[in-house]
């Protein structure tokens, strides 16, 4: 099984039309559009998963670089998401002065 990267997508791409996309070249197992998790939207990017490993490469090599909804296509094979450290372990000080009690919530600025 192949997991491909589509990038650069129209936002009104929907997952019956980018796996119209891929089907020629081979099956399709899933198509996983991103989206905003507050807004719901399409973010612009998309995960196909193929069975075929040969037909995933031709898929890559057919579509990487073609038109689609009037946007050019950035398709490739999916890299696994990097660790990004996040705030797990480690030390490191707030720096400035405690009052001594929990920290008050901030407002949100918009």
């Amino acid at each position: 099984m192949k997991n491909i990267f589509v990038g650069n997508l129209d936002f009104s791409a929907t997952e019956e039309s980018i796996r119209a996309l891929f089907e020629p070249y081979g099956p399709v197992d899933k198509v996983d559009v991103i989206t905003d998790r507050d807004t719901g939207r399409s973010r612009g990017f998309a995960f196909v998963e193929m069975p075929d490993t040969d037909a995933a490469e031709r898929a890559i090599a057919g579509l990487n670089g073609t038109n689609f909804g009037g946007r050019t296509l950035n398709v490739n094979e999916a890299r696994p998401k990097a660790d990004r450290g996040g705030r797990g372990g480690g030390g490191g000080g707030g720096g400035g002065f405690s009052r001594g009690g929990p920290r008050q919530r901030r407002e949100p600025r918009w």
